[in-house]
């Protein structure tokens, strides 16, 4: 391998490998231990008893999601392949996509099991969310093949998307948010090897890349960051002083989704940049 191919797919790897240490802290901390579930069981009450409206959207987005996802992906991204003709970028897209989906039903039902703590006997492990990696993976490969200057649009509209998704799984009370911040982390580990990949095939996806840094995700990320880890520490003390403020736990729950989400697409855009 030249130099100047490993300079390209290091960003790649170093991304891949924050993602995925990123995602085994989610795990520990959140199925693992105690106090975790007892913060993402409150943002699961919380949604259950705050969901008003919403079931109606959540329950008919999750039923289309799946079909909608792949068809919507796919009829897009070929349309583009044909006009680009980037067929490589196009076949490691996909072959990304289907392993994060692999991934996370392997890990889901093999690989992670969810201990006993007394919060929630009986159920089994649901992290990661299959639904949300479904729609974050589908949102990728559209994101990879469309020409570099709309990536960044591409990477709005396609974290809305996945974070959409991940946010009808709690209100359905599918998952919790720590399943659907796994989701998007698996998503963004196999896309930061995707990017490795092409740089090693010396794949140059643009003649002149796009330098948009997608700010204002940036800052909503922020917010919502910080309106999460709050609401983390309201639900945390809280619950040991035996009350129970559960809007404030499904609201950064979701606070959570949206963080995690909008940083991901901001950061990947960034990281394929490199590819230009």
């Amino acid at each position: 391998m030249r130099a100047g191919t490993a300079m390209r797919a290091n960003p790649f790897l170093w991304g891949a490998l924050v993602f995925a240490v990123a995602f085994v802290v989610v795990y520990l901390v959140f199925v693992r231990s105690y106090i975790g579930q007892l913060i993402d069981e409150k943002a699961f009450a919380g949604a259950d008893a705050w969901k008003g409206g919403l079931i109606e959207f959540a329950h008919a987005f999750l039923d289309a999601l799946p079909a909608f996802s792949v068809v919507v992906a796919c009829i897009i991204a070929v349309i583009v392949v044909i006009v680009r003709r980037n067929w490589r970028v196009f076949f490691v897209g996909v072959v990304a996509a289907a392993l994060a989906n692999g991934s996370t039903q392997l890990l889901k039902y093999t690989v992670l099991s969810r201990p006993e703590k007394g919060i929630d006997v009986g159920l089994s492990n649901s992290l990661p969310s299959g639904h949300t990696t479904v729609a974050a993976s589908a949102a990728f490969v559209v994101f990879l093949v469309v020409s570099p200057r709309f990536r960044p649009l591409a990477a709005v509209i396609g974290s809305a998307f996945a974070i959409a998704a991940g946010a009808s799984t709690l209100v359905e009370q599918w998952h919790r948010p720590s399943d659907v911040i796994a989701g998007l982390l698996v998503v963004a580990f196999w896309g930061s090897l995707a990017g490795a990949v092409l740089s090693w095939m010396h794949v140059k996806t643009a003649e002149h890349p796009v330098r948009a840094t997608l700010w204002p995700l940036v800052w909503i990320a922020v917010v919502c960051g910080v309106g999460s880890v709050a609401a983390l520490l309201v639900t945390y003390f809280s619950a040991q002083s035996g009350a129970s403020h559960l809007f404030v736990a499904y609201a950064g729950g979701v606070a959570a989704i949206v963080t995690v989400g909008f940083l991901l697409a901001v950061v990947g855009n960034r990281l394929y940049r490199a590819l230009g």
